[in-house]
């Protein structure tokens, strides 16, 4: 059976992992630490804990328990004192209080989830995502990135504060890896985050493992404004230090123009522009309809804004299956 690793954040991790976890494969969820926004932010800063919001997605998404029991962990209360957050957040922050550890309440909620696969969050330390913009103003936290609209107008770093201890787990699932999957997802708060913490970048360029890049499917409104799919490539490149994908797989399918329009103030399709003319080995490019059919509504209590247009799981499985099968 080959070893799969998938690296990222959230929603982006969910839609790869729920495809692939329907074939025999033995998948591992790399998530990043750095989501301090809604309702992961307000119990980071009110309770301690690591962030759950992440992990909590990544969990659902591995878990061949009920659907029931899958839409309570993700079920959020829409009012109260409880407004905003989801079940399964609350959940793991009390299982981090009952077991002292956030690693054990991860394992101990796979475990209630039967999830098939194992979620590893990247540090177990209490890290802080910031960004120095071109006009020296600072971005305290992955919360305020992800709702700034002024970074496409440049930034000067983007670190983690303190510097975080990896998990050892993390690298070692990197190094014996058949193939990682880096993507898709948010570039500043979702990907990049994990690469920010010391060994992970040396990981992937040392691993054996086929390296591949699943592009987003729509740029973020002030913040990759016009970039297209070689731009993530390169500030991804940027940070693992040299170019370590064998594979990019990018959506070649069009939503219809009604979804276009009620997304337009969110941004624009992501174009690909990797081709022999530009400079690119055409045969790592697998260009391929992604997506999911009709428009995703954000769900009720949510205090996050979420894209709308989502990769279809299935269709990433099934590009994803041809490299896996390979490797």
């Amino acid at each position: 059976m080959k070893k799969v690793v998938v690296i990222g954040g959230g929603t982006g991790n969910f839609v790869v992992l729920r495809g692939l976890k329907k074939y025999p494969v033995d998948l591992s969820a790399i998530v990043s630490m750095a989501d301090d926004g809604g309702s992961t932010g307000i119990l980071r800063d009110e309770l301690g804990v690591l962030p759950p919001g992440d992990v909590r997605q990544c969990l659902v998404a591995l878990s061949d328990s009920s659907r029931l029991m899958r839409s309570l962990m993700n079920y959020r209360f829409e009012n109260g004192g409880l407004g905003g957050h989801s079940f399964g957040n609350l959940l793991l922050s009390a299982l981090e209080k009952v077991t002292g550890s956030f690693e054990k309440a991860v394992e101990e909620a796979g475990r209630i989830l039967s999830i098939k696969g194992k979620v590893i969050p990247v540090t177990t330390h209490q890290v802080r995502l910031k960004m120095v913009l071109k006009n020296k103003k600072v971005l305290e936290g992955e919360g305020q990135i992800y709702q700034s609209e002024e970074i496409d107008k440049g930034y000067e770093s983007l670190y983690l504060e303190p510097i975080p201890e990896v998990n050892r787990r993390a690298i070692d699932e990197i190094m014996n890896a058949d193939v990682v999957i880096l993507g898709p997802g948010g570039l500043h708060t979702s990907l990049i985050p994990n690469l920010l913490v010391d060994g992970i970048a040396k990981a992937l360029r040392n691993t054996k493992a086929k390296k591949v890049y699943i592009a987003n499917l729509m740029n973020r409104r002030g913040q990759t404004t016009g970039y297209k799919v070689s731009d993530y490539l390169k500030e991804i490149i940027h940070y693992t230090g040299k170019d370590i994908f064998d594979f990019v797989i990018v959506n070649n399918e069009k939503p219809p123009k009604e979804l276009i329009e009620r997304y337009a103030q969110e941004g624009e399709l992501v174009q690909n522009d990797l081709a022999p003319s530009n400079g690119f080995n055409h045969s790592r490019v697998i260009a391929t309809p992604l997506l999911d059919d009709g428009l995703k509504e954000v769900q009720a209590g949510d205090l996050l804004r979420r894209n709308l247009i989502r990769h279809n799981s299935e269709k990433i499985a099934q590009a994803l299956l041809k490299i896996i099968e390979g490797a």
